[in-house]
């Protein structure tokens, strides 16, 4: 089993640190500001293309008209690179880091933040030490040095905080952004890029009248540990059975925001378009459809562009998935508004709705942004018939073909858990330990009596899913989303619906190491709806 580092390990590693707080080397690296104890998680020579300093840090945005709206957020700064790789969204307090393909990255985490946090790299292969584990979560006033290699093909990432049981909350303030990866295979196809290329963040969030951030509301008390009132009035949360049955269900808002911004609008033209969709809500499943009825050209998934374009009615997209669509305009007469909507569905059991504390249960049916054609240009780009070369996804190359790993979601008092346990810092399993350079077949399933929808993630690499199954009496409920699954390409979150079986095909050949598999719903992921399982290279 892997611990980590232990705390005899640990004293002996810690040193006082003057002058530079941050030099060549020092990945991994747990630094305070003064007078600072280190931790060393790993230190090998690295010359950074890219190096970008990050704060985690407490602040005031204009979100709703009105009083401003305390939340956390990353600001950065670009120290050595392209001075563009860090920016905000056109309007928006959310941030966006730009990476190639090869490229060194440095990444400077300072926490000005009242708790402890840590930064997850969603969808990267990285080393364990870089992947934003809660054991290396850093406390108030500490740093530390994320450095890796983008191995991964172009496509729509993210990165967020994940600290253990305050994952949800700190997503939910603000602490997450848009990571994309670019490369030369992609630069060959001509897709649609500059103002042509646009992420679309979807989130759902509670405001009260003061357009402060409301989470997991309840009967009194306090979700933040006791802490009070961090942010001056900013996050208002409550305690008791009410809260505790909102944490279990999944928090839902009864506002859609768009990159960051409430009623979305996207000014377009008669163009082809890159739309990367993007959920970041907490528990949230988006049915997106354009009102019109039109097809969405689904170009890439979490792991980038499919082989061929493909066609769907409506996406089904979960917590933590990303989907890009190819989208003409050029069809559109000047003046026309198209609305994005998410369509109903049947969503978690009736108990799970009332709980959810919100008018717009998962579901439901609302606009989630509107598009309007206001100019005409002379650029006509062309679908590409063929994306890019995937490989074929073949299970028999799997060492357990015959015997594939079977994780159960099961429900405990209050909480969640896989095949019973739930997260231990550093515990893992027999069953959870797999073999470095070798394939496995995974299969997650879904199918306790008190059955909610979960999106099903796994840290340190992409999978194929490979195969769905769902028990009778449960089709219904599955049906009315299984049109928008968009199961090719590589994954790194998939939504497994009550009572469905998904079985994915996973290549351990990136890095060794501790790594975590969890539900990104994230108030389930808090409660226990994560473990750790490890990569052995012997």
């Amino acid at each position: 089993m892997c611990n980590g580092i232990d705390t005899s390990r640990r004293e002996l590693l810690r040193a006082t640190l003057s002058g530079a707080i941050f030099t060549i080397g020092t990945a991994g690296l747990r630094l305070s500001g003064t007078a600072s104890p280190l931790e060393s998680v790993g230190q090998r020579p690295f010359t950074a293309d890219l190096h970008v300093q990050l704060r985690a840090k407490r602040d005031q945005v204009a979100i709703l008209p009105g009083q401003q709206t305390a939340v956390w957020r990353y600001d950065g700064v670009v120290l050595k690179g392209d001075p563009h790789a860090f920016e905000r969204l056109p309007g928006s307090y959310l941030p966006i880091l730009r990476v190639r393909r090869g490229q060194k990255v440095r990444i400077d985490l300072i926490n000005q933040l009242p708790e402890a946090t840590t930064i997850h790299w969603h969808g990267l292969s990285v080393p364990d030490t870089m992947d934003g584990h809660p054991r290396y979560a850093i406390a108030p006033g500490e740093h530390y040095v994320y450095e890796f290699e983008v191995r991964n093909r172009a496509g729509t990432y993210w990165f967020h905080a994940h600290p253990d049981g305050r994952t949800g909350a700190q997503i939910y303030y603000g602490l997450a952004g848009l990571l994309i990866v670019s490369d030369d295979e992609e630069a060959t196809l001509g897709l649609p890029s500059g103002p042509y290329d646009v992420p679309l963040v979807l989130q759902d969030r509670d405001f009260d009248g003061d357009n402060q951030l409301v989470y997991l509301s309840g009967a009194g008390g306090d979700m933040m540990g006791g802490m009070g009132d961090m942010m001056g009035g900013g996050m208002r949360n409550g305690r008791g059975m009410m809260a505790t049955a909102r944490q279990m269900m999944g928090f839902l808002g009864d506002r859609i925001l768009v990159n960051g911004r409430p009623d979305f609008e996207l000014p377009v033209a008669a163009r082809a378009y890159r739309l990367r969709l993007v959920n970041a809500s907490n528990a949230r499943i988006f049915k997106l459809a354009w009102n019109d009825g039109s097809p969405l050209a689904v170009i890439g998934t979490d792991g980038g562009l499919l082989q061929q374009p493909l066609a769907r009615h409506y996406v089904t997209l979960a917590p933590a998935e990303r989907i890009d669509v190819w989208v003409d305009f050029a069809l559109y007469p000047v003046g026309r508004e198209l609305t994005l909507r998410s369509l109903s569905f049947h969503g978690d059991m009736a108990m799970g709705d009332m709980m959810s504390g919100t008018s717009l249960p998962n579901g439901a049916s609302f606009p989630v942004a509107k598009v309007r054609v206001v100019r005409t240009v002379s650029e006509k780009p062309r679908l590409p018939k063929r994306l890019a070369a995937l490989p074929e996804a073949q299970p028999q190359r799997a060492v357990n073909a015959a015997n594939p790993r079977i994780f159960n979601v099961t429900m405990g008092m209050m909480t969640w858990g896989i095949n019973g346990r739930r997260f231990e810092m550093d515990g893992v399993a027999p069953d959870e330990t797999v073999h470095h350079a070798t394939a496995e077949l995974w299969e997650f399933r879904n199918e306790e009596v008190m059955s909610m929808a979960h999106a099903m993630h796994v840290h340190g690499l992409q999978f194929r899913v490979v195969g769905r199954a769902v028990r009778p009496g449960y089709a219904s409920a599955r049906n009315s989303v299984a049109g928008g699954y968009v199961d090719d390409g590589w994954k790194d979150t998939v939504l497994v619906m009550p009572g469905e079986r998904i079985r994915l095909l996973l290549d351990f050949d990136g890095y060794p190491g501790l790594f975590l598999y969890h539900c990104h719903m994230l108030e389930h992921e808090d409660v226990g709806l994560m473990r750790n399982y490890l990569i052995k290279t012997s």
